[in-house]
């Protein structure tokens, strides 16, 4: 027959019984090695031929459950007839499956390796196989397996470690390369190299035999049940589980259960068949099979790459990979679709499964997101509802990349169409339907999370809500918004979101693939009445992501029309444009442009626009600058049409000219920095004759402002002009009078830049028309300033000497003008009487910017005339000193009554007088600084401080006596002026026009105190960004300064010396308890900007120049010494004068509640590479230079029952926290002063539960003070003395003392121990022996002495300097006998005798033995 004939290939009857048997006994794990005469060919020919004929026999039959008789018995007999032993065919065909399974076979070997298992496969399926024993479960997992093994294995490694080093590269947080990773790499390296090279052809042959088995399984699977094979149904499972990535597939498959599997062509196809195969009752349980099936389906969903064990490796995101996965989706819905019920529960737990496995990679987030609200669409109401309660508790783990997760699957959700309940959902679960619940309760109850990274994801998810075309998102961001409607947040703040579920502890290996419960009650209501202020707060987050999140919300808010388009609002946006991150200014500009671009009609909008655009021409980041410039060229520069071609309905070209109008009329302070823009434009050549023909065009229109604006800032760097037009337009300036100051500023702007073309006539012209103009002094204040200046421009000529020659004919015929208009109001007995205030101040300014021009002309009458307005009244000079009167030489004259402006004018005029002629400066430096002081009007006030610190760059030396006088306005009484005065003494400072020298850095650094937030802030502003980048020293060398000079402390020989007037002391002091607050508002501001070197510095030098010195005597511990010892303490106790290394241990994890491990090994490899991390050998400085000086200190502050000791007491407590190692090493060496020290602080931590039982101190920590040292709950202290240098925390109070008695009395010898001095009662021995815990014995009671007290007989004891003893209090009229016996324990700050003085000694570092008897 031909089925034998087929066989005759395998040669199964010279197989001997022996190797058989021995094939069958080894389970088919290995096999020998056939005789040598027994030769079998690896031909895949025979193989197929062998496949054709037995394939009849599977197919052509019925199928039965049992495997009934009929033509599938004429198989078993065709082999039996032809003494065919099935058990060699078994074993040959074993032969070949386990001949592919090393990595080293030949194509050949791995082709017939999987026909073989095919074979074995096929014969499995026919029925019959059960009787005739043909099923061996290793066998058939082997057979399984030769697809992993065949196929070739250096491409899978080759993508997993692609997969790996992507998800390095592309995730947000990168764990450290191990080095263990190194070395397996090198090793599967090796073994690659040992691999057999395939080519293409081989790949496609192996291919085919793999198609083959496949099918193969399929028709068994169909035929043979697996109900009683468990394990093996798990191997197909997770063989079909990996092939479903085997290769892509085109276009979409199809999941139906009626397809023929021939008429399969891809792997994919036949994989997915297999899976759905397996989820039938035929394969076991229908909820085991579909839980097995769904657990391995979930890796591909997850893009993870899972093998026989261990962790998940995650797979890259390529094309093929992401196919993948949208056919796992499809393939879980089409299961749902057919099965209903049974694979929803199944359903329920992928999805749970999906979101705790969920990688923290944003992209698989997203996609993971989207792939979670394409199957819950699958879910019924009820299910749906049930699932979404389960997610808002989920979203509420302590884990971050879970509440990251449950955002992206919210906003996947508002993407889909809202559900409406039926009568099958629970009311209880009708709320968790709506879009509004996902709204309000998952995305927006985020807003204030623990961790920035979800504060900041929360509200981009908030701005995304807005573009999703769901009006139910919209209406319920709207809600939210609402002044006149509140709604209820479940979640409360959203603080932390922290869980008692444990599965978040579970690792991949440990979670199993069931039901993951969470359970949380805690349901607060939060009524939404501050939501706008939140958001605000949000944008000023101190986090970067935070706050560009909150620029985008805001935006999206503004833009929807969901929040009103105020002025306040809009400020937001822009004032973050000049945010301290440059991705935050980037992010702003951006925001600006959308709402500009939805919105471009709105003036406020379009201030806004330009309040924060404009200014980030002059950043200091190229990046923004480039910015910036891209956005005004984009809208104001390329939208520059001819006025033939503009129309009001074109959107751009108006939004053009309203900006233009803007930047003439309400955003003139603007202008600065738009001409920067234009001078990096003309360098780039970007003014073509085009746009200066179709400015021009518009001189003559409706927008001629915007026009000239343009010109003004493009006509000294532009081609060729129309000067016809120009000239036109000057001569209708000069007959007209209702153009504007802003445009006639930028015409004469025009005709300065276009005066070098000009002929000498009509220069001429020009020049006589300005003349007279300004001889008219009918002009504003900023005419005239732009004409003086345009006459400049044109009398400019080759030669200086001509130049000056046209000035002084021009402009000094301007100054005899305003002279004698002066001399006729200020000579004349009647002339301040008929004043005409804006002709005298016209006259004064003119004077002015004409005299700088030509200093020649300005003679002693001029400057005597314009001191006369400044002259003050006869009773301020006879107040005056001699040295200021003798400065006021026209006192001669009468007093003068010039009005405030007026006088405020003369200032500045005398102002620019001084700045041409330097005698003069010197002769009216004393009456600026006298007007400083003296004279109570705002305007004048204001101009000496402009006016001195613009000589101050002129004269840098003869004003630097004066700098104390102009600092002194810091504190003036006009926020005006303190602001003013703050900003140009920034200016000098960055110059180095002004140095910090004297009592300078203490009045600048006491604006951060003013009662103006926004001074405060800028003063902040200039100091951190300004100043402290030049001079990164700054704060640290005036550190301790501070201290002395905010408490008026003149006392110590090197600090708080430079002089200052009693006025000034008193303007500047911060002394007092009422000025606590505001004290150490500043040291903390020094300290948080100070490095931890300095920070290290900074205590050192405290304890040297502060602590010492009152230790040493040089400084009295008098009223205000104990002040300034106390103020020293608390600084000392300051969080922010921690270093990071310290601080940031304790603080760990505030952002990100639960890290990894790998992830704090990163953060720590991190700032070791930083340098950031502080030494063992600093630490020990630290500790050796401060104790000996604390002990000494706490000593003198016993014996004089200073208050002061309770702030030191706080101190040490936290110093031996933080240094607690180095504590115990250094008081190893004096144990006695150990147990001192540990039985002081013990008497203090009760001091402070005792005091906190009866009243509150919060007060006293907020005002900078020593901190509290525990919370309102009593367990507190006994945590703080655990993480000392103290034994754990006894049971009893006695227990701490008893037990470092015990050790010492353990090294002491045995006659010692029993002798008749007794000097400690123990519990055992003396039923009433008092525990030292701070209590006071009552009198007459048995006691004993301290452990330091001394006793007469004994001869060594420990009682040296700086260890504090406890005093008995001998009270007159006691029993000589009970004085020996009464022990008084007095709390450190009572007042106590005079202590008995002790002649006794010892060596601090050297070993000391006591007598303790027992």
């Amino acid at each position: 027959m031909e089925l034998i004939h087929a066989l005759d290939f395998l040669k199964l009857k010279d197989v001997s019984g022996g190797w058989v048997d021995a094939v069958w006994d080894f389970e088919f794990t290995e096999t020998e090695p056939l005789d040598a005469a027994i030769v079998i060919k690896n031909g895949s020919k025979e193989f197929k031929t062998l496949y054709s004929h037995l394939l009849p026999y599977m197919t052509d039959t019925e199928v039965s459950p049992l495997g009934t008789d009929g033509a599938s018995q004429s198989v078993w007999t065709v082999f039996g007839d032809n003494g065919v032993s099935v058990k060699s065919l078994v074993a040959v065909l074993s032969y070949f499956v386990l001949g592919g399974k090393s990595k080293t076979a030949s194509v050949q070997q791995r082709i017939s390796a999987l026909q073989a298992s095919s074979l074995y496969l096929l014969l499995l399926g026919i029925p019959g196989s059960v009787v005739n024993k043909m099923f061996h479960q290793i066998l058939f997992d082997t057979c399984l397996n030769t697809v992993s093994n065949c196929w070739p294995q250096s491409l899978v490694k080759k993508r997993k470690k692609d997969t790996l080093k992507s998800s390095q590269a592309d995730g947000k947080r990168s764990k450290p390369h191990r080095k263990d990773d190194d070395e397996m790499d090198v090793d599967e390296d090796e073994e690659q190299d040992e691999e057999v090279h395939l080519s293409p052809q081989d790949l496609l042959k192996i291919r085919e035999g793999v198609v083959l088995l496949v099918k193969s399984l399929l028709r068994l699977l169909l035929k043979f049940p697996l109900k009683d094979e468990p394990q093996s149904a798990d191997n197909c499972v997770q063989m079909f589980a990996k092939l479903t990535n085997f290769e892509p597939v085109i276009g979409e498959l199809s999941f139906g259960a009626g397809q023929d599997i021939d008429d399969m062509r891809t792997m994919p196809e036949l994989a997915y068949y297999g899976l759905w195969l397996l989820c039938s009752s035929n394969h076991g349980d229908e909820k085991v099979s579909l839980r097995r099936v769904f657990h391995r389906v979930l890796y591909v969903i997850l893009m993870m790459s899972k093998g026989e064990s261990g962790k998940p490796s995650l797979m890259m995101a390529t094309q093929a990979v992401l196919a993948a996965r949208d056919q796992a989706i499809g393939f879980v819905s089409h299961v749902v679709d057919e099965l209903k019920e049974p694979a929803l529960p199944f359903l329920r737990i992928l999805l749970q499964h999906i979101s705790f496995r969920m990688v923290d990679k944003t992209d698989y987030r997203t996609r993971g997101a989207q792939a979670v609200a394409k199957l819950l669409a699958k879910m019924p109401c009820g299910d749906y509802a049930s699932f979404i309660k389960w997610l808002f508790d989920y979203s509420r783990q302590s884990k971050v990349a879970y509440r990251m997760f449950a955002l992206d699957v919210s906003m996947a959700l508002l993407e889909q169409p809202e559900r409406e309940a039926n009568e099958n959902v629970d009311t209880e679960l009708v709320s968790f339907l709506s879009h509004r619940f996902l709204v309000h309760n998952m995305v927006f109850g985020r807003r204030s999370d623990a961790s920035p990274t979800v504060r900041g994801h929360a509200l981009t998810c908030l701005a995304q809500c807005l573009e999703l075309p769901s009006m139910n998102a919209t209406r319920s961001i709207k809600e939210l918004f609402s002044t006149t409607s509140a709604q209820t947040v479940l979640d409360g703040d959203g603080s932390d979101g922290s869980l008692n579920s444990q599965t978040t502890q579970k690792t991949f290996k440990t979670l199993p693939f069931k039901t993951i419960e969470i359970t949380n009650n805690d349901h607060a209501s939060f009524e939404s009445k501050d939501t706008m202020a939140l958001l605000k707060r949000r944008v000023s987050d101190p986090k970067t992501n935070v706050r560009k999140c909150a620029l985008q919300a805001m935006m999206g808010l503004l833009k929807h029309n969901v929040i009103m388009l105020s002025e306040g609002n809009l400020t937001v946006l822009s004032e973050r444009t000049r945010d301290p991150a440059l991705s935050v200014k980037k992010k702003a500009l951006q925001c600006l442009m959308d709402l500009l671009t939805a919105h471009p009609e709105n003036s406020l909008v379009q201030k806004a626009w330009l309040r924060g655009v404009v200014p980030a021409v002059v950043d200091a980041e190229s990046s923004v600058q480039e910015k910036a410039l891209e956005c005004l060229e984009q809208t104001i520069l390329s939208q520059v049409k001819s006025h033939g071609s503009y129309s009001y309905r074109d959107a751009q070209q108006t939004l053009t000219w309203d900006l233009l109008g803007l930047l003439c009329d309400h955003c003139q302070d603007l202008g600065r920095y738009f001409s920067r823009a234009f001078t990096v434009w003309s360098k780039q050549n970007k003014f073509t004759a085009a746009f200066i023909n179709n400015l021009i065009s518009h001189t003559e229109a409706e927008h001629a402002a915007g026009a000239w604006l343009l010109l003004s800032k493009v006509a000294s760097s532009c081609p060729r002009l129309d000067y016809g037009k120009i000239l036109d337009a000057w001569d209708d300036l000069v007959r007209s009078k209702n153009v504007t100051v802003t445009t006639s500023c930028h015409i004469l702007c025009v005709i300065g830049d276009i005066g070098e073309h000009l002929n000498e006539d009509t220069k001429s012209r020009i020049v006589e028309d300005i003349i007279t103009w300004l001889k008219s002094f009918e002009m504003p204040l900023e005419v005239i300033s732009a004409s003086v200046e345009t006459l400049c421009r044109l009398g400019k000529a080759e030669a200086v000497s001509d130049t000056q020659t046209f000035l002084n004919q021009h402009c000094g015929e301007l100054v005899s003008v305003c002279e004698a208009y002066l001399s006729g109001v200020i000579l004349n007995e009647n002339g301040a009487q008929n004043l005409n205030e804006d002709l005298v101040v016209k006259h004064l300014y003119t004077l002015g910017v004409a005299s700088l021009h030509c200093p020649s002309k300005v003679g002693k009458r001029i400057v005597l005339l314009v001191q006369s307005v400044l002259t003050s009244s006869v009773e301020q000079q006879s107040e005056g000193s001699e040295e200021l009167a003798c400065s006021q030489p026209l006192s001669q004259f009468k007093a003068s009554s010039m009005p405030s402006s007026v006088r405020a004018h003369a200032v500045i005029t005398l102002g620019k007088l001084c700045l041409q002629h330097e005698e003069l400066t010197r002769k009216y430096l004393p009456a600026f600084a006298r007007e400083l002081e003296l004279c109570s009007e705002l305007a004048v006030r204001s101009n000496v401080v402009v006016v001195m610190c613009d000589l101050c760059v002129r004269y840098t030396n003869m004003v630097d006596r004066y700098v104390p006088n102009v600092s002194a306005c810091l504190r003036d009484k006009e926020p005006l002026i303190r602001k003013q005065t703050l900003t140009m003494l920034t200016n000098l400072l960055q110059e180095e026009f002004v140095k910090w020298k004297g009592s300078l850095f203490f009045r600048f650094i006491a604006v951060l105190v003013d009662s103006d937030p926004t001074i405060a802030s800028l003063c902040e502003y200039c100091l951190v960004h300004l100043l402290l980048k030049k001079n990164p020293v700054m704060f640290s060398q005036h550190f301790i300064e501070c201290i002395f000079h905010f408490n008026s402390y003149e006392k110590h020989k090197t600090y708080n010396k430079f002089p200052q007037a009693a006025s000034e002391k008193a303007k500047f002091s911060l002394k007092g308890a009422q000025n606590k607050e505001r004290r150490f508002t500043i040291y903390r501001f020094l300290l948080v900007h100070f490095t931890d070197a300095q920070r290290f510095n900074i205590t050192i030098k405290i304890s040297q120049n502060i602590l010492a010195c009152f230790v040493d005597g040089e400084l009295p511990l008098d009223g205000d010494g104990a002040v300034v010892l106390a103020e020293t303490f608390g600084i000392l106790s300051l969080k922010e004068i921690k270093l990071s290394a310290l601080s940031g241990a304790v603080g760990a994890g505030g952002d990100e509640p639960q890290e990894d491990e790998q992830m704090a090994m990163a953060k720590a490899v991190m700032q070791v590479a930083q340098k950031k991390v502080v030494s063992q050998v600093q630490k020990k400085v630290f500790i050796e230079s401060m104790i000996p000086i604390i002990i000494n200190l706490k000593s003198m502050l016993e014996q004089k029952r200073s208050p002061v000791l309770k702030d030191l007491m706080g101190y040490l407590q936290l110093t031996m926290q933080d240094y607690r190692s180095e504590v115990k090493e250094f008081f190893a060496a004096d144990e006695q002063l150990a147990v001192e020290m540990e039985y002081n602080l013990k008497m203090y931590e009760k001091e402070m539960e005792a005091q906190m039982a009866h009243c509150s101190l919060g007060g006293d920590a907020a005002s900078g003070g020593t901190p509290i040292l525990g919370s309102p709950a009593p367990t507190s202290a006994h945590r703080l003395l655990q993480t000392g240098f103290a034994t754990p925390q006894p049971v009893g109070p006695s227990h701490l003392l008893t037990q470092r008695l015990a050790q010492s009395d353990r090294r002491q010898p045995a006659k010692q121990r029993s002798g008749p001095h007794r000097s400690w009662v123990m519990v055992t021995g003396d039923r009433n022996f008092t525990p030292l815990d701070g209590s006071v014995k009552p009198k007459g009671g048995v006691c004993d002495r301290a452990i330091s007290t001394p006793q007469g007989n004994i001869n060594e004891v420990t009682f040296g300097e700086g260890v504090s003893a406890i005093f008995s209090d001998r009270r007159t009229g006691s029993k000589t006998g009970e004085e020996g016996r009464v022990l008084q324990l007095i709390s450190p700050d009572q007042q106590t005798p005079v202590p008995r003085q002790w002649n006794v000694q010892s060596p601090l570092n050297q070993k000391r033995t006591r007598q303790i008897h027992q």
